[in-house]
């Protein structure tokens, strides 16, 4: 699988096993290690067991992961996944870090995946230049930087760097938006909210938080079918 994926050289590459139950074994692969939690190839690969027929439509998808049980559903156009909330634990952020992002955050923590630091604003997300080895000095998978939106139809920004999981900014993170959403539900007082990813492709995320889950949706589109030999 880890071969696979480095061949892929995509963020993430998932592998789906079927069960006797019903469910699948899902795992997630970057180009260089595995991961344990992914939201755009569990999205992806529900979206594929739909399309094929696999799954009837009206089925909800159910996944065996590093992270627990995942479910996705259909709902009103969208693709809507059931993941647990990583919340953060606010924590003095490392010099290496800070200088590593040249910013200046007003918040930082961490969870058992990943830095996030809240900074000034979206601007500041956008203006991110980040020096890649310090952020791989710092250890863990990655680091999320964000703050609240200024665009329009956005209650957040944020972009995501993990180069130790061989990602060095991924266009679009829906693991990083179950720290995200928690975060921004309990500042701004809201329980939905929409995110935008603002890497180079960029990309929109709604969030619902629920107790000790977060509801994340998106939609999906085939572009490519292929054999490996």
């Amino acid at each position: 699988m880890q071969a696979v994926a480095a061949e892929m050289n995509v963020a993430e590459t998932a592998f789906l096993v079927p069960r006797a139950d019903g469910a699948y074994d899902l795992r997630w692969f970057t180009p260089t290690v595995e991961v344990d939690l992914c939201g755009h190839a569990t999205l992806g690969s529900a979206h594929v067991l739909w399309e094929t027929g696999t799954l009837p439509a009206s089925a909800r998808a159910r996944f065996h992961t590093k992270s627990g049980e995942l479910g996705a559903w259909r709902e009103n156009g969208m693709i809507r996944m059931d993941f647990p909330a990583e919340r953060v634990v606010e924590a003095p952020a490392p010099v290496g870090l800070v200088a590593g992002l040249g910013v200046k955050p007003l918040f930082a923590g961490k969870n058992r995946m990943d830095w996030l630091l809240e900074v000034a604003d979206e601007a500041a997300v956008r203006g991110v230049v980040p020096t890649l080895p310090a952020i791989v000095a710092v250890g863990g998978r990655g680091v999320i930087v964000t703050a609240k939106a200024s665009s329009s139809g956005y209650d957040f920004v944020s972009r995501f760097f993990a180069p130790a999981a061989g990602v060095d900014e991924d266009p679009v993170t829906g693991s990083a938006h179950c720290a995200l959403a928690p975060y921004w539900a309990a500042k701004l007082g809201k329980p939905a909210l929409t995110g935008y990813q603002a890497s180079r492709r960029g990309g929109t995320v709604h969030c619902r938080v629920e107790r000790d889950r977060v509801v994340l949706g998106g939609t999906a589109v085939t572009v490519l079918r292929a054999e490996l030999l």
